[in-house]
């Protein structure tokens, strides 16, 4: 269920990579996700943007997020969007930050994406 939602669809690429420690990404432009663990430093950004220093690279990605802020309380938002997806064979990148939720998809995906999400109630909008 949708619960209403409406997502926001962005018309640029976005690029998931691994970075190298060595690696300068302009973490001022906006869209731009970093994440740095034990075993990695990933970045999600806008294509345009990758820096040169990265050890892997994952190019075609298109990205929608759900308007709005979410309050933390609510539960299943992410769940019911990435089920629907799932269930029309759609595989997804999601970040998550305090505000509100960003679903990425392959680029030649988008299309279904955008149908299945409205079918099962979402409005869609850039």
């Amino acid at each position: 269920m949708s619960h209403g939602l409406s997502l926001k669809i962005f018309d640029i690429p976005f690029t998931v990579c691994r970075l190298t420690d060595a690696a300068v990404p302009n973490l001022s432009q906006p869209y731009t996700f970093y994440a740095r663990t034990a075993e990695e430093i990933s970045l999600v950004c806008p294509t345009a943007c990758v820096p040169a220093e990265v050890e892997a690279r994952e190019d075609g990605w298109r990205a929608f997020c759900i308007n709005g802020i979410l309050d933390f309380s609510l539960i299943g938002i992410l769940s019911g969007i990435s089920t629907v997806l799932a269930d029309n064979g759609i595989g997804i990148f999601a970040v998550s930050t305090y505000n509100t939720d960003y679903i990425f998809v392959k680029e030649p995906q988008l299309p279904c994406a955008i149908e299945a999400l409205e079918a099962a109630g979402y409005t869609m909008h850039k």
